[in-house]
């Protein structure tokens, strides 16, 4: 057996990395880190001295824990996944920590995080660990329980539906530009300013939990979705700009100066593609705001 203490030094060298995979399958960080802390207890009760190469077993480990979790809220989950908005990731607007950016790594926004929730479990599994994490398909196979050639086949069924996810433009500093028109048109009222910075076949997915299930909803299209925004002006008064998952967005408060919601915009081609809202107040309460100032 290896010493404890080695092993424990070695685990947290790798925390970043587990709480990315973990994230990346999961899109809740409170299941990402149950997740990780279940890959500990497992490595701290087997033997390892076998083991060549420790991060690629403790990616296996947290797989195979993510394809459990995966398959057992698809048989519990009672809110729509048409609704579902995965957890948000909040920074100031002015840039990400170093932590939160190993986190994120690469488009790894809300939009995108929508599509991966409608995978099935295994080729969400697949995908992530062999597409974003360079893991063999030999080694992905006993995790799915299938062979490597139907796992690659897991993973190219869902590389298709990914691709499909609005990809947000590069420049950030542009992504603001139309982010900031899109908040000072709703807080004006002002209905064809907010037509002009939306894509025709803008999406907007929210998320109001039990709490507010007037809030869970889909709306398709420019002009529906400029309705909506404009009968929520009030919140738009008080909006602090922030980072969503590394994109343009913003907090909406309550009158009581509590967070009314989370939103996240996806800018792609200079326009806004999608909105994901997050309002469910409970789920609002476990989110670290702590790095917002109103």
């Amino acid at each position: 057996m290896h010493d404890q203490d080695w092993l424990a030094e070695r685990f947290e060298a790798n925390r970043s990395h587990l709480r990315g995979v973990a994230f990346r399958m999961l899109g809740s960080m409170t299941e990402a880190d149950d997740a990780v802390q279940e890959a500990w207890v497992r490595l701290s009760r087997t033997d390892t001295s076998d083991v060549a190469n420790l991060r690629a077993w403790l990616t296996t480990v947290v797989g195979r824990v993510c394809l459990n979790v995966l398959r057992s809220r698809r048989t519990r989950r009672e809110t729509s996944l048409e609704t579902h908005v995965p957890d948000p990731i909040v920074t100031p607007a002015a840039g990400i920590d170093p932590e939160q950016e190993a986190l994120l790594g690469d488009s790894i926004g809300l939009a995108l995080l929508v599509v991966l929730d409608s995978l099935a479990p295994a080729e969400r599994v697949a995908f992530v660990l062999h597409d974003v994490f360079a893991v063999p398909f030999d080694e992905i196979a006993p995790i799915v329980g299938r062979t490597p050639v139907a796992a690659r086949q897991l993973a190219s069924r869902a590389r298709r539906r990914v691709q499909g996810a609005p990809v947000p433009d590069v420049d950030l500093d542009g992504q603001w530009v139309v982010a900031n028109a899109f908040l000072a048109a709703t807080r004006d009222g002002d209905f064809e300013r907010l037509l002009a910075v939306l894509d025709p076949d803008v999406v907007v997915r929210s998320d109001g939990g039990f709490a507010r299930p007037n809030l869970m909803s889909v709306v398709r299209g420019a002009r529906a979705v400029a309705e909506q925004a404009m009968s929520f002006r009030q919140f738009g008064e008080t909006a602090t700009r922030v980072l969503v998952n590394g994109t343009p967005g913003g907090i909406a408060w309550a009158p009581d100066g509590s967070p009314f919601a989370v939103l996240a915009l996806t800018v792609s081609g200079g326009r806004i593609v999608s909105i994901d809202v997050l309002a469910d107040p409970d789920r609002l309460s476990r989110l670290d705001l702590s790095v917002v100032t109103r």
